[in-house]
């Protein structure tokens, strides 16, 4: 069978030109380089190089074989290294689930400085909704997650830290028959009016709704841009997090509303395996920082 020494004796022979030098540089005889080079045609079936009086050339099947062998060679390259830094803790990959709620603009952010500092390992970035970022880490498609909010609904070895609480605002459009009456609103009162609600994208752990009353009609988008755009459009009411709502409030846009009873804050978090804890990983625990810097980067 081919052997990486055999490759490599090849592409020392086609670079160099001719068998006595490559004999030079390999240290060996050029008697011994010839004949390598012989047993390899052989076993190939075709010829490699053309002879010439004191020079070789490669053929058109040699210049595919050199170029398909130097491939080979920096794939068995990569391979070595790859697995004595798997032994010593790294991972190929480090995987991030991040719940929709947190600010878009610092995602771009994190994985600049993340290839900043790691050029030999791929970072996959998921956005989920809800429990789908809980489902997310239980499975093994993610190692971390940021901004999970709620109670952990899944058992596992995990490690958390604080995030705070996420506020929700009440919105209406300013058009909205909702909008000029000026006191707590009822349940009764809302229930006439679609909730708008994102689709939450765990598969396996039971969906949490944004908001939804009992018998009350739901409008179901994938994100909050969307949601944004029905809530301007007068398509539906319910909540959203008071970070995403206060510029469309401020800007007279939408129209935020109390309610007789109105939804608490959400408990949210940081949470890892720690099973899965590699240089990469070490590093992301360090570069989001502690509780109070969470809240500011993520949800200011």
């Amino acid at each position: 069978m081919l052997s990486e020494q055999s490759m490599k004796l090849v592409d020392m022979v086609a670079r160099a030109g001719s068998f006595t030098a490559a004999a030079n540089k390999l240290h060996k005889v050029p008697s011994a380089v010839s004949y390598a080079v012989k047993q390899v045609e052989e076993e190939l079936g075709v010829v490699l190089f053309e002879r010439h009086h004191r020079s070789v050339s490669l053929t058109p099947a040699g210049e595919h074989f050199v170029k398909q062998a130097r491939q080979v060679l920096t794939n068995i390259e990569a391979l070595k290294d790859n697995t004595k830094r798997v032994a010593n803790g790294w991972q190929p990959t480090l995987s991030i689930a991040l719940d929709n709620i947190v600010r878009a603009d610092k995602i771009s952010v994190l994985i600049a400085d993340f290839y900043r500092h790691f050029d030999n390992v791929e970072l996959i970035i998921r956005i989920e909704v809800f429990n789908g970022v809980w489902e997310s880490i239980a499975t093994g498609r993610s190692d971390i997650a940021i901004g999970a909010t709620t109670a952990i609904p899944v058992g596992g070895d995990y490690r958390f830290k604080d995030m705070g609480h996420i506020d929700w605002t009440f919105l209406v459009s300013k058009h909205h028959p909702l909008a000029a009456i000026d006191r707590p609103l009822l349940d009764d009162e809302l229930k006439a009016y679609p909730a708008i609600c994102l689709e939450d994208t765990s598969r396996e752990i039971p969906k949490r709704m944004t908001w939804l009353l009992e018998n009350q009609r739901r409008l179901v988008v994938p994100d909050w841009i969307r949601a944004i755009n029905c809530f301007r459009e007068g398509l539906g009411i319910g909540y959203m997090p008071n970070h995403f709502a206060a510029p469309f409030i401020q800007a007279g846009a939408l129209i935020e509303k109390q309610l007789e009873r109105p939804k608490a804050p959400s408990p949210c978090c940081l949470a890892w395996n720690d099973a899965n804890m590699s240089p990469a990983m070490a590093w992301v625990l360090d570069y989001l920082g502690d509780s109070e810097k969470l809240q500011r980067d993520w949800f200011h």
